[in-house]
């Protein structure tokens, strides 16, 4: 993304410690990717942790997937990828003065965001009738798994997709800021710096559920 114009230097927008909007915009641009680098750290400790014990038990991860709703799944990853087509939009309206489509792109997205914490929860829950979740009620049956190794394929579903739950929520709540503030008339094309690093944010979020999909619903 280009910088923003600076057309006035007092901009109410405008930081004490930045000398105008553009540089305030590459700082603050710079700062959410410097923030995703930690995030891809964070997630990639689970990945290899993940990687490590499929390699280990892997038959046991191929039974335990056998229970995964790939429907449900499925549906979340469209869900997802039209959020993400929202939160594009929504830079767009918000770069070009459109104020209107820009809070009915961000409402969208939170409908969307929301419909996929309500579909995980389903899942969440159809997991806990079957007694899957990892613990001392924990129970599978199987000719070809060890129960404790498939146990343990869901203590890393249950930790990877609940982090990315704590995300998505984290940024469901960052898009309400944004309603506020765009309902007021916060954002034009001279200022639009929170959302566009907002949107890097959920692009984020989006894009490590299309990693957690294929690895813990299609493995077999």
């Amino acid at each position: 993304m280009s910088a923003e114009p600076t057309p006035h230097p007092h901009h109410p927008a405008l930081k004490h410690h930045f000398d105008d909007l553009g540089q305030q915009h590459e700082a603050s641009t710079l700062g959410m990717w410097a923030f995703l680098t930690t995030e891809i750290l964070f997630f990639g400790g689970l990945f290899f942790a993940y990687a490590l014990y499929r390699s280990t038990f892997h038959d046991a991860f191929i039974e335990a997937s056998k229970f995964q709703n790939v429907k449900l799944g499925a549906i979340n990853t469209v869900v997802l990828i039209l959020s993400s087509l929202t939160v594009a939009l929504s830079v767009y309206f918000a770069q070009t003065n459109k104020r209107r489509a820009l809070i009915v792109m961000i409402i969208l997205t939170m409908i969307l965001g929301s419909a996929f914490l309500v579909i995980k929860g389903i899942e969440y829950n159809e997991h806990f009738e079957h007694h899957l979740f990892p613990g001392k009620n924990f129970q599978f049956h199987a000719e070809h798994a060890n129960p404790r190794h498939v146990e343990m394929f869901f203590v890393l579903y249950f930790c990877m997709t609940g982090l990315h739950a704590s995300h998505m929520i984290i940024g469901l709540g960052i898009y309400l800021w944004l309603l506020i503030k765009s309902w007021r008339g916060a954002f034009s094309s001279e200022y639009y710096t929170p959302v566009e690093v907002s949107g890097l944010y959920w692009h984020f979020v989006d894009i490590v559920w299309i990693f957690l999909f294929p690895l813990l619903y299609l493995i077999r």
